[in-house]
Formats: C-alpha cells, sequence, structure tokens
C-alpha cells in the first residue's frame, strides 16, 4: 500500500508540473486514462487516484462520460492531506509565488507556545513574520517560530528569505517530514501588516507543527490564509 501512495504521488506531482508549465491549457481536456496510464508507465488505477488527488487540489474536474479538465481558476487552492509548502501550492497554480520577511526576532517562547510546543519554558526560537503573496497579490500572512536549536551556531537570520521548506531542505539538510495542523475560522481586524492589513478581516488560520523524520520539532507555525484568495480542500475516500 505504501509503494503504491508513493507512485501515486509521484505521478501527481509530475501531472502538476505539466499543468504548470502548460502541457495542457486551462480548459482543455486531459488525454483519456489509458493514455496517461502508457505516458507515465502506470496502471490507470493509479492513474484514477492521482487524477482524484489533482481534483481535491482544484486543479482539474472530471465530468463523468465526458473527460478530465484542467481548471482555471483565479484563487490559490491546496491540498490539506499533502505537506506542501506554501511556494510550491501558489506555483502548482501557475502563480508566481513571493515572500516578505516583516521581523526576525530572537526571543523565549510564551508559556502558550512552549505548551503547544512541547518545549520546555526557557527554550529560545526565531520568530518570523511574513506575508506571503501571489502573482504580487497578498494571500496570507505567517507567524512563525523555529527554536534556534534547529539553527547553526551565529546563523544570521538576516540572510534568511524565501521558502522555509526550501531554506530547511537546501541549507540545512533536513527535510519537514509530516505536520500536525487544526484549522480554525478566524476574524479580527489585527491580522497582518502592510498596506493591505485593514482591507482584510476574514481569514483560515492553520496552527500547524513541523517535523522531521526523527520527530524533531522543526517550526511551529500560524498562517492565516485571507478567505477567498487561498482556499483548501480536502480529499476524502470511504475506502
Amino acid at each position: 500500500m505504501a509503494s503504491r501512495t508513493t507512485l501515486v504521488s509521484k505521478v501527481s506531482e509530475d501531472l502538476r508540473a505539466e499543468l504548470t508549465s502548460g502541457v495542457h491549457a486551462p480548459g482543455g481536456r486531459l488525454p483519456a486514462e489509458s493514455q496517461l496510464a502508457e505516458h507515465f508507465s502506470v496502471s490507470r488505477p493509479t492513474i484514477r487516484a492521482a487524477l482524484r488527488e489533482l481534483e481535491a487540489m482544484g486543479l482539474v474536474k472530471t465530468q463523468h462520460g465526458v473527460g478530465t479538465f484542467v481548471v482555471d481558476r483565479p484563487s490559490v487552492r491546496a491540498g490539506l492531506e499533502r505537506l506542501d509548502s506554501i511556494t510550491d501550492s501558489i506555483r502548482a497554480m501557475g502563480s508566481e509565488p513571493g515572500m516578505v520577511y516583516a521581523s526576525r526576532v530572537a526571543r523565549h517562547v510564551m508559556p502558550d507556545e512552549a505548551s503547544i510546543m512541547g518545549v520546555p519554558g526557557e527554550t529560545q526560537v526565531l520568530e518570523l513574520r511574513r506575508t506571503i503573496t501571489a502573482d504580487g497579490e497578498v494571500v496570507a500572512y505567517s507567524y512563525d517560530l523555529i527554536p534556534l536549536s534547529v539553527l547553526p551556531k551565529g546563523f544570521d537570520t538576516s540572510a534568511l528569505s524565501g521558502s522555509l521548506f526550501r531554506f530547511f531542505r537546501e541549507e540545512l539538510g533536513i527535510d519537514p517530514h509530516h505536520g500536525l495542523a487544526e484549522v480554525h475560522a478566524a476574524h479580527s481586524e489585527h491580522v497582518g501588516w502592510g498596506p493591505e492589513a485593514q482591507a482584510h478581516r476574514l481569514f483560515v488560520m492553520l496552527n500547524q507543527l513541523h517535523y522531521d523524520i526523527k520527530d524533531q520539532l522543526l517550526m511551529y507555525s500560524r498562517t492565516y490564509f485571507i478567505e477567498g484568495r487561498y482556499n483548501f480542500t480536502i480529499y476524502r475516500s470511504g475506502l
């Protein structure tokens, strides 16, 4: 089962890459399952499962008896069942991701943060505040805490930019392997910063702990996605 899941994910990622690169035009019909199975050298059930993943992400839409079509949507969509970086999700939708770091501060954790993160009260963290954009439009604000023990000694925090997942993988050689997340609706006038901060009141908040394969805590994030600009889907199955 694990190997099949891995194969489905690989095919799904390859299809996403083709959608992003324009191999399949928005609104166009994808090749038949049999053709896709031959193209990727996999079985039709594997193709069918990969297409279900893409449909859950809002990238394609299947009309039974007609075919599967590429969806052209203005908002960013992401599936909650997979651990993707926000920038990868934005890029998968054909948009250009952007990241603006509003602040970088080293401090001790607050008592409530220590409880959520499962760390001692004297733990030091790097607090980041980031504005995330898609094609220059703000889609989310993120508060991130990285334990300083994860970072190299003497690390220059001003050099940190772009995707945090990319930073973990390429700069630290650490792979964010899994996460625990809670999803909440949030209505507030005090989320965000910058010129657009007062324009948004309604958010989908993802409260998430990220771990490596050895269950080492890499980051605690509270990311506020602007309702209507970043939408989440969940693929559900009765199997």
